[in-house]
């Protein structure tokens, strides 16, 4: 029987929208999040352009949405900021030349590096939950190294990409573990903003150098470019700072976890960008083992 929606009204209390905007802002993240390896293949500027003029206008946008953002980064911000530049670099370059699922599944092997390094860096022990993750990691890593990518249009160097990809990963690594240590050093929850910004400039003006000059710049390569930097990174980042303090921890990492699997699904409604077979299979591995990670270590908290 079809309900009568003229008479049929809805009484959302506040405690109820107080729950579900922190987590449509995380969601709307990832998804911004997720868009950033189909645009920059849209683009016909070079991967240094593209990361050089990116992160330029992202910087610009952060500083205008985020007030946080705007306090004077001090040299260890710098520092983070640096490691940070090198991630927005190296995922440009990945996502020029291999698919955008090897880009973000090898980026997502971020989490290796930190256990690797956690108990040097932050002194934080490794059990036998945290070997059993790296184990798996390590398999899903390995598959995308099984299979020859062959070359096409929107991937022309896949060998070359994964490579790119996996060093961001490594560099995502150590720019997590500098945020975390960022915030543990200060009682400010902003914190941490300021090392956006820094990234981003840093990005910016390391990279200018070798995207000038500029040969051609078309409407469409300007107005992808805004994208990336306004939306893909700011509204991106104001959207996950907004939300992540009204969900928890695990919740959080989940409703992210949006991003990996929204990427090649872009890519290949945008350029018809199909993942190689080993590919999935190392993908599928990446996100099963961090989504049963997470949960394992939420469960361990309470």
């Amino acid at each position: 029987m079809t309900p009568d929606v003229g008479t049929t009204t809805v009484n959302l209390q506040p405690a109820t929208i107080n729950r579900v905007r922190p987590r449509l802002l995380v969601l709307a993240a990832a998804i911004l999040f997720s868009t950033g390896g189909a645009a920059i293949k849209a683009t016909s500027l070079t991967s240094w352009q593209v990361a050089s003029f990116r992160s330029g206008i992202a910087a610009l946008a952060v500083l205008v949405m985020l007030r946080g953002a705007r306090r004077m980064p001090d040299r260890a911000t710098w520092l983070i900021g640096l490691v940070y530049a090198a991630t927005l670099v190296l995922f440009v370059f990945a996502n020029k030349h291999t698919t955008a699922a090897n880009a973000i599944y090898l980026q997502g092997t971020a989490p290796l590096y930190i256990l690797l390094a956690a108990p040097f860096l932050l002194r934080e022990p490794v059990t036998r939950a945290d070997i059993a993750f790296m184990c798996t990691l390590g398999l899903g890593l390995g598959a995308f190294f099984l299979g020859q990518e062959p070359a096409r249009q929107t991937a022309p160097d896949p060998a070359l990409g994964n490579m790119a990809a996996l060093a961001s990963g490594l560099t995502w690594a150590g720019t997590v573990m500098g945020l975390r240590w960022l915030g543990r050093r200060s009682d400010n929850p902003v914190a941490t903003q300021p090392s956006l910004v820094a990234g981003n400039i840093l990005a910016c003006v390391l990279t200018l150098g070798l995207a000038l000059p500029v040969e051609q710049l078309s409407a469409r390569d300007l107005a992808i470019l805004g994208f990336l930097g306004v939306f893909q990174i700011g509204l991106a980042y104001v959207c996950l700072v907004a939300g992540i303090r009204g969900v928890p921890a695990l919740e959080a990492s989940l409703l992210l976890l949006l991003e990996p699997v929204l990427s090649p699904i872009w890519a290949w409604l945008v350029h018809g960008e199909a993942p190689g077979r080993w590919a999935l299979i190392g993908g599928a591995i990446i996100m099963v083992a961090t989504t049963a990670r997470t949960a394992w270590d939420a469960r361990a908290s309470t």
